[in-house]
């Protein structure tokens, strides 16, 4: 007698949405089984990787991973280029930080500039992140929606706090929203509840559950990603079928292990070789747990979770 392995059975789909324009647009989400089972249901798209760019040259980033973009990092339009025409970005994640009012503070006009000149640069899906204080944000993106309409931008992070106000913004000039929640499967199912009634289309939301590398809480958040999975594909909860995005790379890298200099530890090993190690380990966790977009920062990092995805989306 065959022996016949037991599946389990799906009857939910996390939902497709779209993320860019034009040719170099990318379609995540659509999958019919957890990650990567593949002899269990389907996983049309797999998954993203955006590399990040800083608005404002960063200041605390350790050498190893400022290394890969030396002479660009004063400038976001050629930094982005970098990435896209060096590295092979398929998307880019520019991470405001000159907006943040505890460092430069810098205004919401100049800011809009900047992202509108790096959208103009580019052609590959432009994702932008705040600095999640409320204020500043809804004052931010307001400006970024109207100075960006048709770019179709993914903005965020879009908090309880400030939905209402950058929900509406997003609908009158057509831009994705980033839903955050700090690492709680019901506060994210209530935020997508909430930015549903304000408007806000399905096909227009991703989720970012709050995420954190390995050594710093990762266990925690694979959990409530693996919880969200579970409650949109085998209890139909329409409300957390929704594409996970993860915002991974600054939180590895401002951790002390990727800081430490080898002749401080000799034990820690080559800095460069550990900060990428952690940095792809710390995406892999997150895939498995259900990411359909990985925010990553070193190209070598990138490099060795391209090729894992591949493997697996591969029969």
């Amino acid at each position: 007698m065959a022996f016949e392995i037991p599946k389990t059975v799906y009857t939910g789909k996390i939902k497709e949405i779209k993320l860019g324009q034009g040719d170099k647009a990318v379609i995540v989400g659509g999958e019919t089984a957890y990650p990567f089972y593949l002899f269990e249901g389907e996983m049309p798209h797999p998954p993203r990787i955006a590399m990040e760019v800083y608005d404002c040259p960063p200041e605390e980033w350790p050498e190893a991973a400022l290394e890969p973009f030396s002479g660009v990092t004063d400038d976001p339009v050629a930094w982005a280029k970098k990435c896209i025409d060096d590295y092979g970005a398929e998307m880019i994640c520019l991470q405001l930080l000159s907006t943040d009012p505890n460092g430069l503070d810098r205004g919401a006009d100049e800011a809009a500039q900047v992202v509108k000149k790096v959208a103009d640069a580019i052609d590959v899906p432009l994702i932008v992140w705040g600095t999640a204080n409320h204020d500043k944000d809804v004052e931010v993106f307001r400006r970024v929606a109207e100075l960006c309409h048709g770019k179709n931008l993914i903005i965020g992070p879009v908090e309880e706090g400030d939905h209402k106000q950058i929900g509406a913004a997003a609908i009158a000039y057509q831009h994705t929203v980033i839903a955050s929640t700090p690492i709680d499967i019901n506060l994210a199912k209530q935020l997508n509840i909430l930015l549903g009634n304000l408007g806000v289309p399905d096909e227009l939301i991703i989720m970012d559950p709050t995420v954190s590398g390995i050594g710093y809480g990762i266990e925690y958040a694979y959990s409530v990603m693996e919880r969200m999975r579970m409650a949109a594909l085998t209890q139909q909860d329409e409300k957390l079928q929704f594409p996970i995005i993860c915002n991974i790379a600054k939180e590895v890298w401002k951790t002390r292990e990727v800081k430490i200099p080898e002749t401080e530890d000799p034990k820690m090993g080559d800095a460069k070789k550990r900060g990428i190690l952690l940095e792809a380990m710390s995406a892999m966790c997150l895939l498995l747990a259900g990411a359909d977009v990985l925010i990553m920062r070193h190209p070598e990092a990138i490099k060795l979770i391209r090729e894992m995805i591949t493997e697996l989306t591969t029969k």
